[in-house]
């Protein structure tokens, strides 16, 4: 084989690979990486506070539905007893 072995020529490539990696693991995607797998930072405070209060919304929507169908559903009966007397 003419040129260099295989291997001489992976260690730059390995080189770059690696000083790649260590630049993305100080970057501010690496930390949130990091916190996110770790499973704790401020972020999952914030994301479980949002989704208390998105519970708290769903089910004071869920209440404001059952009244507004309950609601229909006197109307209708209003409708068909107008119906059977007229």
């Amino acid at each position: 084989m003419n040129g260099p072995p295989m291997f001489a020529l992976m260690i730059p490539i390995l080189g770059i690979l690696v000083g790649g990696l260590a630049i993305f693991v100080k970057s501010h995607i690496g930390h949130a990486l990091a916190e996110r797998i770790a499973g704790g930072g401020q972020g999952s405070a914030v994301l479980q506070e949002e989704v208390q209060t998105l519970r708290l919304e769903v089910e004071s929507l869920r209440a404001d539905l059952i009244e507004t169908q309950e609601r229909l559903d006197f109307t209708e009966r209003l409708i068909a007893a107008g119906k059977k007397e007229g």
